[in-house]
């Protein structure tokens, strides 16, 4: 080891001298001032992409917009209220690519010419249309042409191909445009407590860039207000009543800064309120503003001693009556009439009256009591919004009307009358699905997959749905057989499934979640596993509950889960390298056992991301499972007994506790640009006779949704070497050809998982679809319980270990991984694209002793035969001229969505 520091040390030196040695050689320096002055040439070339004679007299480009002064109010908030924004550079250097690919295609465009195009496309169209016919050919033909106008009027509103996909329009400055940002800006410190401050702005022109301009928004916040007292003036006394007794729920509190955001809230709050407790024609427009923000009169306010720089604001929140009347009037619900039919049911329905609802039914029939749990609105009853709101919202999330809508006619006696419109789906549902560019099984290559679906709604007239589906995939994989480096995996999957809309159970407890949109799922199914290491068949039945709170909160109990297993290893090196595990201690090669395997589960989910929506946002999955829980009541010698595991024809049976933590947030740091963090981790106890859990139960790291620089499902476990040799435990396997990889065969369960990712997706240009682009690192491993004998380092270390030849503990075993991605977004799917190479490799610590006789043997300069090699940093193996066959290649990965 101490030789091994004394030659870096050299190395180190050597290097040094060499960079001075060269830049003292006069000739070394006037190569780097050539390619110097060659790459400011090439980066003013690129920043001058519009010519000033493209531009007219007294015109500028928008190159950068800054706001300064702000020490409270969030930059990002005054920066969302500029609707322009300049052209997007690289790494913020003045190089516009997209400016220049708009003007490249713009030499080539013709704007009269496609109007034109157009306009003649328009006439031959209408000639077309004004012959209607109803054949096939004729709508295939009105296809085309729509498609065809489309495309034109794109190519007269946005440009020619290059301008729209490639190109980016140049963005000018404006006085008008920076005069009203300033004014928006003016007024949100006012909406924020700084009713005196200042928003201006300054322009800085420069001609060294190409005539662009810098502006600079100017923020002066000056004294901020707080609110002092708030009082409530309400002219209804039941009214009054009703805000008086919410008020400690109130959004405006004394000692805060005044906040018209705030003001907004309370007005909503108040309405809500009155709302839920019969108001039905109350709105917040009888809830006027306190004061005019831009008039303050400076006379309202008083100082704040408690806040030397601060003032003191005075509030009133004013409820006032309708126009004429002395109080606001109180509605109840009238009759309530339920249509439950098609169009073409609508002239023979029969009616039947169910807990004071009249029932107007077509063809089908429906089990009342259910039907009627999902509607809130009673006769006779206050009219509450809640109530409506949570009615609509349940009978749509039965998934049998294709419509749901509740309707309300003023009657007199300030009664309601109450009708629901449902209009139910088709009985019969038959959907397929395929496709090639899905990726099968989370790793891999590309495969195609299809899927038939069929399903059966209101089954047995109970409001339940039937499903069943088939599917099939394929897949070219990266796992090894004897005799191939690439081999195919399959899965085909049969599977059924009976849908509640309420809690199956005894008694009076399948009624009490109505408004939590319950279900419980009774399922089947059979999935075979066809991979080049092994084969795995699974038939499982399960019973659970779903509910939701709302749409951020959502919780699944497994009350039961029970799954036979059935295996066969195929690989006869997978054969030998689990008899080498179980041999020193291993309990994998028990996963591979015909077994048993029964459970019980919670889930809970926390999600407030919304597809499509660049905000702030959390995602959290806390999943928690007990197998074998009731395996408990007997004794081991019985088990024995029922399963005969002293057979090899015998059942495995399986005990274990599993918990997983997934957590997710979410950074919007521009538009379309977010920053995302992921920490999942997960631990796996089994403490029945096999000490294990079922081989889907453990966790593995690897591939495209986890640490993407390793192969899928093959990172770890811990530091261990992949596939060492028997007879020395440190010396490593490589890959034929490949000198300086390692052989990862092979998947490595473990029984902790700790894994992180923080990723930066931005948005690049738009070609089919939106082009986006991600850079990332991911860092993590997974660890056994317990060491195999022949294997070193791969179970987990709290504390410190006093081998020479483990790390201290477990966080010297975190793999670290880095790269950038492509995605292309659909909006429908999203496909993606990953390149990753390792930073930090655990696994290499180990004894140089290469092959004298094998001309692909791993070669290290300066190394004899013994030395003990540390390579863990190995960021600097990566090399572009072996991109793929270098010791630290480039690992592609490809998936459907997201990562996270």
């Amino acid at each position: 080891m101490k030789r091994t520091r004394i030659d870096d040390q050299a190395s180190i030196v050597n290097t040094q001298y060499e960079f001075r040695r060269k830049f003292r050689n006069p000739a070394h320096l006037y190569r780097n001032s050539f390619w110097g002055l060659w790459l400011l040439g090439l980066l003013a070339g690129l920043s001058g992409c519009v010519s000033s004679e493209k531009l007219q007299k007294n015109q500028y480009l928008l190159y950068s917009q800054t706001v300064r002064g702000n020490r409270t109010i969030p930059s990002a908030d005054l920066e969302a209220l500029i609707p322009q924004r300049p052209n997007r550079r690289i790494l913020r250097l003045p190089i516009t690519f997209g400016l220049w690919a708009y003007q490249l295609g713009s030499k080539t465009y013709d704007k009269e010419a496609a109007q034109r195009a157009l306009d003649a496309k328009r006439r031959e169209y209408d000639q077309f249309v004004d012959q209607p016919d109803s054949t096939k050919s004729y709508k295939k033909q009105l296809r085309r042409f729509n498609r065809q106008l489309t495309r034109l009027r794109r190519q007269v509103d946005e440009g020619n191909w290059i301008m729209r996909n490639l190109g980016e329009p140049p963005v000018y400055f404006y006085e008008a445009d920076a005069k009203t940002n300033a004014e928006k800006m003016q007024r949100y410190l006012k909406n924020k407590g700084f009713l005196v401050g200042k928003a201006s702005y300054s322009v800085d022109s420069t001609t060294t860039l190409g005539r662009r301009v810098r502006v600079t928004y100017n923020i002066t916040e000056n004294i901020p207000f707080y609110l002092n007292q708030v009082t409530y003036q309400i002219a209804d006394s039941r009214v009054d009543s009703l805000v008086r007794k919410t008020l400690d729920r109130s959004l405006l509190k004394s000692g805060d800064r005044f906040d018209a955001d705030k003001v907004e809230a309370e007005r909503i709050r108040i309405e809500e309120l009155l709302r839920n407790n019969g108001y039905y024609s109350f709105s917040r427009q009888y809830i006027p503003l306190p004061f005019d923000v831009l008039d303050l009169d400076a006379d309202s306010s008083v100082a704040d001693s408690t806040r030397p720089n601060a003032h003191r604001l005075n509030m009133w929140v004013k409820i006032v009556n309708p126009p004429g009347k002395s109080s606001h009037p109180v509605f109840k619900i009238g009759e309530v009439d339920v249509f439950v039919a098609r169009g073409e049911d609508r002239a023979m329905l029969d009616t039947v009256r169910h807990n004071g609802l009249q029932y107007l039914l077509g063809r089908q029939k429906y089990a009342m009591r259910l039907l009627d749990s999902r509607i809130f609105l009673r006769p006779d009853s206050l009219y509450r919004l809640r109530n409506f709101q949570d009615s609509q919202r349940q009978l749509f999330l039965l998934n049998q009307f294709r419509f749901a809508n509740i309707s309300f006619t003023d009657t007199t006696g300030n009664r309601l009358r109450t009708r629901v419109n449902l209009i139910p789906i088709d009985k019969y549902e038959l959907t397929t699905e395929g496709g090639i560019f899905v990726l099968y099984q989370g790793q891999g290559f590309p495969g195609p997959f299809g899927n038939l679906s069929f399903r059966i709604h209101n089954i047995f007239g109970g409001l339940g749905t039937f499903e069943t589906s088939l599917r099939y995939g394929l897949e070219a994989t990266s796992g090894y057989t004897d005799t191939k480096a690439i081999d195919f995996a399959q899965e085909f999957g049969l599977n059924t499934s009976l849908i509640f809309p309420h809690i199956l159970f005894p008694g009076k407890v399948r009624f009490l979640f109505n408004r939590l949109s319950p279900r419980t799922q009774i399922g089947l199914g059979y999935n075979y596993t066809f991979r080049p290491e092994y084969g795995r068949q699974v038939l499982r039945g399960t019973v659970s509950y779903n509910w939701l709170k709302n749409n951020v909160h959502q919780y699944n109990l497994f009350i039961a889960d029970i799954n036979y297993l059935r295996a066969n290893i195929r690989s006869f090196r997978y054969q030998a390298e689990l008899d080498s595990l179980a041999a020193s201690g291993s309990t994998i090669l028990n996963s591979f056992r015909n077994a048993f395997a029964s459970n019980i589960g919670f889930i809970y989910t926390y999600n407030t991301n919304v597809l499509g929506q660049n905000r702030r946002a959390n995602f959290l999955r806390i999943s928690l499972e007990s197998g074998g829980t009731t395996l408990n009541l007997f004794s081991r010698e019985q088990l024995r007994s029922i399963f005969n595991t002293s057979d090899t024809t015998g059942l495995q049976y399986y005990k274990y506790l599993r918990a997983n933590v997934d957590f997710r947030h979410y950074i919007p740091i521009r538009r379309k640009t977010t920053l995302a963090f992921r920490l999942n981790t997960g631990l796996v106890y089994g403490y029945g006779e096999n000490k294990t859990a079922p081989y889907e139960k453990l966790f593995f790291a690897g591939g495209s949704s986890s640490i993407r620089a390793w192969l899928p499902r093959r990172l770890g476990p811990g530091s261990s070497i992949p596939y060492s040799q028997p007879d020395d435990k440190l010396v490593p396997d490589f890959r034929p050809g490949r000198p300086g990889q390692f052989r990862y065969d092979f998947e490595q369960p473990g029984d902790v998982l700790i894994e992180a990712s923080a990723e930066l997706r931005t948005h690049l240009f738009h070609l089919g679809g939106d082009i986006n682009g991600a850079f990332f690192v991911d860092a993590g491993n997974v660890w056994t319980r317990r060491d195999a004998s022949n294997r070193i380092g791969e179970n987990f270390l709290l504390r410190p270990s006093s081998s020479d030849y483990l790390p201290r503990n477990f966080l010297q075993q975190i793999a670290v991984g880095t790269g950038i991605g492509l995605r292309i977004d659909f909006s429908f799917f999203i496909i993606r694209f990953d390149g990753a190479i390792k930073v930090y490799d655990p696994a290499r610590y180990f004894i140089y002793d290469p092959d004298p006789n094998d001309p692909n043997a791993y070669i290290i300069e300066g190394k004899r035969p013994g030395d003990f090699i540390d390579e863990r940093f190995f960021l600097p193996k990566f090399r572009l001229d072996k991109l793929f066959r270098g010791p630290n290649p480039l690992v592609i990965n490809f998936g459907i969505g997201y990562p996270f």
